[in-house]
């Protein structure tokens, strides 16, 4: 409950006029309901009563249905605000979510940043924020909004009518409907846990069937994939319909108790009203205003039938949230000097050294390639010195400090890393370049374009604004490699850090590559791990590991 508390605090910080607003309108919604149809039961009785007693000439009839028709359109009309305030607030406190969850993923550390780039994960984060717009719509304001107007329709039919029947409707749907949901609260949340990790793995093995549906039908598998995927959806259906039962329950019990509690409200006002101490015109308010309360309280069901599933999608997003970024400022730049002293790296989840003793120097203008076979521990090497992997030994120095005392703001705008792997995003060539570099003009655009030979070859397709693909379709892999890297020379860093950067370039490119690398960056520091020979003769001197 501590994780959904959270959640709810974030959102009513970002959005609280918005929410304010909104339950103030939920509020005014149930009371005017309820005046409604109090008001309604009153004027028919009255108005019979005063027919059978011949006063039906002189009674007025005027002002009670003004009142009516008032409390029906006001009724709507704050409805209508209400659900514009309230959606309008919970769309953009999950908005804050979103980017709360997405700094706190980029602030992870990079084995955890690897693991969640699966399409199941990604389905999973998004899941869990889309889960939890039910938090504020259907469980925290109309509990408030039902406790309010409670109490208030309390006070004003112990005014109106008498205290019995106050206190009979107050301790009527505090009891009764207090049990009700008492009870679909304890039974609710387990079924509503397994639905959601049903419906989580049948989307898993749909995504699946459907991303790898040419190679499951090459090699025999799609079958047996078809089968797996509507076996997860034949084991969420019993499921479904066990929280289905408990809801139609709860509704059945929900309006049990609305009749008893009106019902009783009813028989008390009567028996007052034979003992001359309010008319039966008063007796009506009574009645029909603890049959309107039944509003208050039935839209809780589905909030209880869900908050197994919100509860879970809380637990799990809360932690990984992060606080909101401060304003931008200009920030701090290294020189383009690298030292790593005698350094030492293991492989993530390991101890065991792989690399120890390794010194380095790099300046401006210098290139240095780390040469060595598959598997040495080039690329960790590479990620140490980004600051994205731990040392087991060792130290690196960035300008004029230890790396590790650098701010993540001011390493990120002085040192840039190409790794092996580098996605790219649906969208425009320029869309992807921007996201190193939002301010970048196109003429800048284009210049790193230039600068890795991608301009020829964009130019006659659209330039800036062909599309590409999900996982860059639409390109070949080495035009993937070169706009990634076309990506990292719009942050202009001052120490850049390449990964095998002309992977699946021929020699003459890959040396046009690394040339318009250096025109680019011209007094940055840079350091290759490199297989290949144009890569190796490109730099001013090698490191062997």
């Amino acid at each position: 409950m501590k994780y959904l508390v959270r959640i709810l605090r974030l959102i009513a910080r970002e959005q609280r006029p918005a929410l304010a607003r909104g339950a103030a309108l939920s509020l005014v919604v149930l009371l005017m309901g309820v005046a409604l149809l109090g008001l309604s039961g009153w004027f028919i009785t009255a108005a019979a009563a005063a027919g059978l007693a011949g006063a039906g000439a002189v009674f007025d009839v005027f002002r009670p249905s003004a009142m009516v028709r008032f409390l029906a359109l006001g009724r709507t009309a704050a409805r209508y605000g209400e659900r514009l305030l309230t959606h309008d607030a919970v769309l953009r406190g999950l908005e804050s979510l979103r980017l709360g969850l997405l700094r706190g993923v980029l602030r992870a550390p990079l084995d955890r940043m690897i693991r969640l780039r699966g399409a199941q994960v990604l389905n999973r984060l998004t899941a869990d924020v889309d889960a939890l717009d039910g938090l504020v719509l259907r469980l925290v304001l109309p509990v408030a909004a039902g406790a309010l107007a409670l109490l208030i329709s309390f006070a004003v039919l112990w005014w109106l009518v008498d205290l019995a029947v106050a206190a009979w409707m107050l301790l009527g749907w505090l009891v009764g409907a207090g049990a009700v949901l008492w009870h679909m609260g304890r039974q609710a949340p387990a079924p509503s846990r397994r639905i959601e990790a049903a419906t989580q793995a049948f989307r898993s093995r749909l995504i699946d069937l459907v991303q790898a549906r040419d190679d499951l039908a090459i090699y025999g598998l799609l079958p047996r994939q078809q089968a797996q995927t509507l076996a997860a959806e034949t084991r969420r259906l019993p499921l479904r319909r066990v929280l289905d039962r408990a809801d139609r329950r709860a509704g059945a019990a929900l309006m049990a108790v609305s009749a008893l509690v009106s019902g009783g409200a009813l028989w008390i006002g009567l028996r007052l009203a034979e003992a001359g101490r309010i008319t039966p015109a008063a007796a009506a308010i009574g009645f029909f205003t603890a049959l309107a309360l039944f509003e208050a309280a039935a839209p809780l069901r589905r909030a209880l039938s869900d908050l197994g599933r919100m509860t879970d999608a809380a637990r799990r997003i809360a932690p990984a949230l992060a606080d909101p970024v401060p304003p931008p400022t200009s920030p701090e730049r290294a020189t383009a000097r690298l030292i790593c002293t005698d350094c030492a790296v293991t492989r993530p989840d390991s101890t065991a050294p792989i690399l120890a003793g390794v010194s380095l120097a790099v300046g401006p203008g210098e290139t240095l390639a780390l040469t060595g076979p598959s598997g040495v521990g080039k690329s960790t090497l590479l990620l140490a010195l980004a600051g994205l992997h731990p040392l087991a030994g060792g130290a690196i120095t960035l300008g004029d400090r230890p790396l590790d005392q650098w701010s993540e703001v001011a390493l990120r705008a002085s040192l840039a890393l190409l790794p092996q792997r580098s996605e790219l995003l649906t969208g425009s060539v320029a869309e992807n370049l921007r996201l190193a570099g939002p301010e970048a003009s196109d003429d800048d655009l284009w210049a790193v374009l230039e600068a890795v030979q991608l301009a020829p070859l964009l130019r006659p397709r659209g330039g800036l604004d062909l599309r590409i693909g999900p996982r860059g379709q639409g390109l070949s892999g080495g035009e993937r490699r070169r706009l990634a890297l076309a990506r990292v020379l719009v942050r202009r860093p001052a120490v850049l850090l390449l990964d095998e950067p002309t992977e699946g370039l021929d020699d003459a490119t890959a040396r046009a590559v690394l040339a318009g690398v250096r025109r680019t960056l011209p007094d940055a520091a840079l350091v290759l791990a490199s297989h290949r020979r144009a890569e190796v003769d490109f730099a001013d001197r090698r490191l062997a590991l």
